[in-house]
């Protein structure tokens, strides 16, 4: 039991070292892609180094549940594969200690790690994409920073467009430049031009100081009771003039419950309150809209409808009217009248059940994303195990430690869950499939495949044995097997050549007899060797002696008798519906004939 313990220790050590490893490098992963996505909303905006801390902590924080299950896949491959690679999983077996007794501590670590995951769903993360959102949102509603361009137009100040010729970046003066102040107004455009000038905002940033030198300025005077065509103007000639431009360039947060409403700033209590609100209300809507299409302008009288206390005459009157000789009687004005009037009360009618429609659909998405937030917070907890279960055992079967095979292995199966994932998220989101089944169909695809490969591995099925595999191809493409025979440096015993000669003659002879009597397209012999096969002696015993032949004569130091040992093919002796069969025959008779032939030198040489 000690030993057991030792070893539990042994294994958590290992994992634990990785496992910070591989959860740093998978953060960082989430985070280069993270930055990527949001890149154009942070360039340009003169954002100071504090705000963009803030901006990625938050961002990480969200990030975590995410890397958690590719860590804890890498991680698990990494630490079985060096197991493996070291030998120390084999010794493991060898002393009667099962995989599953081996993963069981992990288990553990794996259950702790599922609960902090489910924690940052529900407690941090719900903060940090409140406070994401508050943070993009007011980068939004930030003024970028003037970076004037060169020979074009500038209209990144509202109400203005600035024409810079020529721009000196060492001093940061302009040249030649040409200014449109539109703030008054389209009619009463203010037009500066200056030789040069020179730009610098104020100390609150709340400003823009443009001072200008040696240049003419141009308004008109039009005001509003002034309609005559000819518009009088000012025209004033400067040496130097300031003009003074509103410009906050500060970053404003918005207020905090600005997003309070999203489902992702929700931990799970609220979500499943507002779902539960959110489907009362549109239940209401629903019956109210109901009523509203019940009795709307496209709603036709029927019998039913009218009251039994009205008069027999009116019932009359009613059931008596003709709706085609009504219109037959009218003019053809009255009918275009009419029939433009059902037109109009027809698209007023669509109209509103269009709308009606939107407003549903815009409800119904809305549950449907509280619902995901919801079902995203558990499935992703259980990603961790899942992860855990196929990391582990195929790390035990690669048997490669290091970053090389297992971070292509993490990397394929976490693009295959994540293509799965988000195939179910977005069939979810559309109501394509029930909620619950998109959000848990990566869970239920992984996991039977996480089961299934710690029970094979846990047993040592050949399932996971690629020499089996690499024999079956084989035999299917009817590839021939080839020896290996070395010279050997120690050698015991030396090969008795007089009974090894003998052996191969009555070798060749069983061969020959072999080949005249095999007729292998025979629809009889087709269905001996499938449905009722039975082992075949003969072939039995040529290979008998065949392999007898090959372990007698492997301790010989002849380089040629050990180089035609080599050209002794490998028959099998299951079904066969080829001609490889005859081919074999052949290279064991050319390999006994010259066999023969050296073990012939080799005697007379003695």
């Amino acid at each position: 039991m000690r030993i057991v313990k030792k070893l539990d220790i042994y294994i958590l050590k290992n994992f634990i070292t990785l496992f910070i490893g591989t959860f740093c490098i998978s953060l960082f992963a989430v985070m280069m892609q993270f930055l990527w996505k949001f890149m154009e909303e942070l360039v340009g905006k003169g954002l100071g180094y504090d705000v963009i801390a803030k901006f990625f902590f938050y961002a990480a924080e969200t990030l975590v549940p995410i890397a958690l299950p590719l860590a804890i896949l890498l991680a698990s491959l990494i630490s079985f594969g060096n197991l493996g690679e070291r030998f120390e999983l084999l010794a493991i077996k060898a002393a009667g200690i099962s995989l599953w007794r081996t993963m069981r501590p992990l288990l553990v670590v794996m259950m702790i790690l599922a609960g902090i995951s489910f924690y940052f769903q529900d407690v941090v993360t719900p903060n940090a994409e409140n406070q994401i959102l508050l943070f993009r949102y007011s980068i939004m509603q930030k003024s970028p920073e003037v970076d004037i361009p060169e020979g074009v137009f500038y209209d990144g100040i509202s109400g203005i467009n600035l024409y810079v010729k020529q721009k000196d970046k060492e001093t940061g003066m302009l040249y030649d430049v040409v200014i449109y102040n539109m703030r008054d107004g389209v009619d009463n455009v203010h037009i500066v031009l200056a030789d040069s000038a020179r730009l610098e905002s104020s100390a609150d940033k709340q400003f823009i100081l443009l001072h200008l030198y040696s240049g003419e300025q141009f308004e008109n005077l039009r005001s509003a009771a002034l309609m005559t065509k000819n518009v009088p103007y000012r025209r004033e000639t400067f040496v130097r003039q300031d003009l003074l431009i509103d410009f906050d360039t500060n970053l404003n947060m918005a207020d905090n419950e600005t997003f309070s409403g999203a489902a992702k700033t929700k931990r799970i209590d609220r979500l499943l309150t507002d779902i539960d609100s959110l489907k009362h209300d549109a239940d209401s809507l629903g019956r109210g809209y109901y009523q509203d299409m019940k009795h709307g302008v496209l709603y036709v009288y029927r019998m039913d409808d009218i009251d039994k206390t009205d008069s027999l005459k009116a019932c009359g009157a009613f059931q008596s009217v003709d709706i085609d000789t009504l219109f037959a009687h009218m003019t053809t004005s009255e009918q275009q009248a009419t029939v433009r009037a059902a037109i109009n009360r027809v698209q007023q009618q669509q109209m509103d059940v269009d709308f009606k429609a939107g407003i549903m659909k815009a409800q119904d998405a809305e549950i449907r994303n509280h619902q995901m937030k919801f079902w995203e917070k558990i499935t992703l907890a259980l990603t961790c195990l899942v992860f855990f279960f196929i990391g582990a055992p195929l790390g035990a079967i690669i048997r490669k430690g290091g970053l090389g095979l297992s971070v292509v292995v993490a990397v394929v199966i976490f693009i295959a869950y994540y293509i799965i994932n988000i195939g179910g998220q977005k069939m979810a989101k559309t109501g394509t499939v029930p909620v619950e089944v998109g959000m848990w169909l990566s869970t239920i695809v992984l996991a039977p495949i996480g089961a299934f490969l710690t029970i094979k591995s846990n047993k040592d099925s050949v399932v996971f044995n690629f020499d089996t595999y690499k024999q079956f191809f084989n035999r299917l493409l009817g590839i021939r097997q080839k020896r290996h025979i070395g010279r050997k440096e120690v050698i015991i015993y030396d090969p008795d050549y007089s009974t090894a000669a003998l052996r191969l003659q009555s070798l060749a002879e069983a061969c020959n007899a072999y080949r005249r009597n095999w007729k292998p397209w025979l629809t009889l012999k087709i269905l001996k060797e499938t449905i009722w096969y039975r082992p075949d002696t003969q072939l039995v015993h040529i290979c008998d002696e065949m392999e007898w032949c090959v372990e007698e004569l492997s301790n010989s130091k002849s380089r040629n008798i050990l180089v035609h040992l080599n050209h002794m093919p490998i028959i099998r002796q299951e079904p066969r519906f080829h001609n490889r069969l005859r081919h074999e025959l052949r290279l064991t008779l050319s390999a006994c004939n010259d066999l023969l032939g050296e073990i012939k030198q080799i005697q007379s040489a003695q």
